[in-house]
């Protein structure tokens, strides 16, 4: 009996759980949607460089099912009318299915599964979506206390990747997936677990002093691989957990938070997808933005005035990706020094971002403007002369990324404006006083929250 294998945010051939019961239960067709309606959404139609990502990706797994006996059959069309049509040409009686957080994809699902018998399984998390609970069944609105429930059981275990699969009829027809590389990070499987080992073999110990300096190599930079699932969550999480846990927040401790803080995001989203849309703490719903254009342009381009904001917009749209230090100290900028809308800074993100996954995305920009879950305290600012000098202590950072002060040597290139213009080489001078600007915020979210 022929299964169909629908192939979504689980691009790989280890650990997925959708594939193994596709699998146990008949001979899996693995099939890729290209839907419009996706491709089309705000959160995809200009980021081109993602989709060129996920193509790469597509490519890379239809070689690799060949290696293993199958094929992978891609499509464009709605997921229904894809789905419903495959089954009938292989004669499948049913659909296994990776299950995904967002409100669009749950409702995917649903007019899949009026189709289609549609059966979906856990993966892009380590747990299920809504496992995490208080004792009541409700969700965590604080991190710490989520972290806590989340470690209080057992890890699953990975499931290993088939090494053979049945072979997929030559008669059923797709669309070649043309390969398109995107600088910097290599798609599919195998580059992922590349990465992996060699994150956790060679870094991972240093992961906890080292991940604050964007001038160092120390982070994992597998979140792309974890937002289109050519890594397992759950394998990341078992081979972290290898090293010794302990509470003193070693390098392992810190990483596996950040494996637990997207399953938190996930958590939130699956179960309030209100705050994709608005403000999660209330009080802050009515704060009155400048949303000045021009200060928006120049955030966006990395000409601030700022260099260790600059320095990260620019990696942004060079790669594709951003040190979270620099998410964090960028976001704030926006957001309390520029009091521009955090939705425009969410979007710009997911416009750029090779991970940009709306879970995750959201639940940071909610975090950066203090308007959400677990929130730093709104009148937390990240003043960016500071952060500069604490985690690019050397300028190495900036002088990547801004070459208009590749010659200043120093702190110094933290406060380029106490320069000659001959030193700055055409670099602007800042947009905004960064005291006088907090004190803007301040009084805006004080009328918010008084309201």
């Amino acid at each position: 009996m022929n299964t169909i294998w629908w192939v979504r945010r689980d691009m790989r051939l280890h650990d997925n759980v959708a594939l193994y019961e596709a699998s146990r239960r008949g001979t899996p067709v693995p099939v890729f949607v290209l839907d419009k309606q996706v491709l089309g959404s705000r959160y995809h139609r200009n980021a081109q460089r993602r989709i060129n990502f996920m193509l790469d990706g597509l490519h890379i797994l239809a070689a690799d099912l060949r290696a293993v006996g199958s094929r992978l059959i891609v499509r464009e069309g709605r997921a229904e009318d894809v789905l419903t049509s495959v089954a009938a040409e292989v004669q499948a009686m049913e659909v296994f299915a990776t299950a995904d957080v967002t409100p669009f994809s749950r409702l995917q699902e649903v007019q899949v599964g009026r189709r289609v018998a549609l059966s979906v399984f856990p993966g892009i998390g380590i747990r299920p979506s809504g496992a995490v609970s208080k004792p009541d069944g409700s969700g965590y609105a604080v991190f710490g206390a989520f972290r806590r429930t989340w470690l209080s059981t057992p890890l699953p275990e990975p499931i290993a990747a088939p090494t053979r699969l049945a072979a997929v009829p030559e008669d059923i027809l797709g669309i070649d997936v043309v390969s398109a590389p995107v600088f910097g990070f290599p798609a599919g499987e195998a580059e992922a677990l590349r990465r992996l080992d060699q994150f956790t073999l060679e870094r991972i110990d240093g992961y906890s002093e080292g991940r604050n300096r964007p001038d160092r190599d120390f982070t994992s930079a597998l979140s792309p691989y974890l937002k289109f699932g050519m890594l397992s969550p759950r394998m990341a999480a078992a081979r972290t957990v290898e090293h010794d846990l302990n509470e003193e927040r070693d390098g392992a401790s810190r990483w596996l938070d950040e494996l637990l803080w997207r399953e938190f995001y996930m958590d939130v989203v699956y179960r309030q997808p209100r705050v994709l849309r608005e403000e999660f703490n209330p009080r802050l719903r009515g704060i009155q933005w400048v949303n000045a254009t021009d200060d928006v342009e120049a955030w966006k381009a990395g000409r601030t005035g700022y260099p260790f904001v600059d320095a990260g917009m620019r990696q942004l749209l060079h790669t594709g990706w951003m040190h979270n230090r620099a998410r964090m100290v960028t976001a704030s900028f926006l957001v309390k020094n520029l009091l521009c809308d955090w939705r425009i800074g969410e979007q710009w993100f997911m416009d750029q971002l090779l991970d940009g996954d709306p879970p995750s995305n959201n639940g940071g920009w909610q975090w950066s403007a203090g308007t959400g879950t677990d929130a730093a305290p709104y009148f937390r600012v990240f003043n960016p002369v500071v952060q500069g000098q604490r985690f690019d202590p050397t300028g190495e950072y900036v002088r990547r990324w801004v070459p208009e002060l590749a010659g200043v040597s120093g702190r110094g290139i933290h406060e380029p404006w106490k320069l000659s213009a001959e030193s700055r080489v055409g670099y602007p001078l800042p947009i905004v006083d960064i005291a006088e600007s907090r004190r803007r915020m301040m009084a805006a979210y004080a009328k918010a929250r008084s309201r």
